[in-house]
C-alpha cells in the first residue's frame, strides 16, 4: 500500500506502509502533529513547526522510524491548535500523554521526549509521575489519560463509589 504524506505545504512525499507490527505487538506510539504551526514557518521556507520538531527528533535523538519497542509516526492534525508543536506517547493498556508547547529548536526538548521513552516502557501502565517525566515535559503536559481498565489509584470507578457520594 502507498501513503503520500504532506511534509509540508508544498512538499508531498510517498512512502511505503509498513505492516501494522505496533498493532499486532502493542507497541507504544510516539507521535508528532505535522501541520502544528509556531510562528516561525516564514523564516523556515513555510516548513511547519510540528513537521520541524518531527525532523529534529529523528535527527538528533539517534532513533529510527521503529526503535527499542516504538513507533514513530506522524499526525496531519492532532487538534490543539491553540499550543504550538504537540507530541502524543500511547499504547494499549497504558496512560497515554500530550505535550505541547515544544520548540523544534530547543535540544532540551528533543532530548527529554528521547528520554521519556524508556521511562515509560518501565512504568506499571506507563503512569509517570510529573517529578519522574524529564523536566522539560513537567510543565508542557496538556494531558494525561488513564488506559480503560486501569488499577491506577488516579481512577475512580462509579460502578463501585455512587457519583453523588464521589469526594474530590
Amino acid at each position: 500500500m502507498l501513503l503520500t504524506i504532506l511534509v509540508d505545504e508544498n512538499t508531498e512525499r510517498n512512502v511505503t506502509t509498513l505492516h501494522r507490527i505496533s498493532m499486532i505487538h502493542d507497541q507504544p506510539a510516539l507521535s508528532f502533529c505535522m501541520t502544528c504551526r509556531d510562528g516561525h514557518e516564514a523564516v523556515q521556507r513555510g516548513v511547519r513547526g510540528g513537521a520541524r520538531l518531527a525532523q529534529a527528533f529523528l535527527s538528533q535523538s539517534g532513533i529510527t522510524r521503529w526503535h527499542r519497542g516504538f513507533e514513530l509516526r506522524g499526525v496531519q492534525c492532532m487538534s490543539q491548535c491553540k499550543r504550538s508543536c504537540i507530541v502524543s506517547l500511547s499504547a494499549r493498556g497504558r496512560f497515554s500523554y500530550i505535550f505541547g508547547d515544544l520548540d523544534p529548536a530547543e535540544r532540551g526538548h528533543i532530548e527529554a521526549l528521547r528520554d521519556l521513552m524508556p521511562l515509560y516502557l518501565a512504568a506499571p501502565e506507563g503512569f509517570l509521575p510529573r517529578e519522574e517525566r524529564p523536566e522539560p515535559l513537567r510543565a508542557r503536559i496538556l494531558g494525561r489519560l488513564p488506559p480503560p481498565g486501569s488499577s491506577s489509584g488516579l481512577v475512580i470507578s462509579f460502578e463501585e463509589t455512587p457519583a453523588c457520594s464521589v469526594q474530590i
